[in-house]
């Protein structure tokens, strides 16, 4: 998964970049964060303990399933030093603090 913070952050870094770090003209792979449904539900249980989560995976997840299991990003890495800011920690910590503001201010 790619959180958007992380997604527009690689879009400002990229153009940041000096020109020389720039190698490939072609396109640069970024990855993000990959976990399962239940380490989302455990980390959501760090905030909400109640939380419950029923989850059954949608008819068409044998086509997610023939994806490659990760995005090989060290070319952008290595060129213009693309990292992205958020594991499964920070994004769900940053994910319920936003929500809980949004809901509180009756958004």
């Amino acid at each position: 998964m790619m959180y958007m913070p992380d997604c527009i952050k690689g879009a400002i870094d990229i153009m940041e970049a000096s020109p020389s770090q720039i190698k490939r003209h072609v396109g640069y792979n970024v990855a993000g964060v990959s976990f399962s449904a239940s380490e989302l539900a455990t980390e959501i249980k760090k905030y909400i303990p109640e939380f419950k989560c029923k989850y059954k995976p949608d008819f068409r997840q044998k086509i997610a399933d023939s994806w490659p299991m990760s995005i090989d990003d060290s070319v952008a890495q290595e060129e213009w030093g693309w990292k992205p800011y958020h594991d499964l920690t920070s994004m769900t910590k940053d994910m319920i603090e936003k929500l809980t503001k949004r809901f509180s201010e009756g958004s």
